[in-house]
């Protein structure tokens, strides 16, 4: 784990400007079918993970967002 790595996940608000960046999300998809939108979620994910790089960290945000 390095330095700048957290040892436990932020689940409490934590965006200078959530709404802002709800925006830039939208648009990001704007004009994509159902199909590549998906597509572009999953890369997104996975480019966030490898940021993250903590696997401890990914499976509690795993739990997290885990339909009960």
């Amino acid at each position: 784990m390095t330095a700048t790595t957290p040892k436990t996940l932020t689940l409490e608000p934590n965006l200078t400007d959530p709404d802002g960046f709800y925006a830039e999300l939208l648009a990001l998809h704007e004009g994509l079918s159902r199909e590549d939108s998906e597509a572009l979620n999953a890369r997104l994910v996975l480019v966030l993970a490898n940021h993250i790089g903590n696997r401890d960290l990914l499976r509690a945000a795993f739990a997290a967002v885990k339909p009960s």
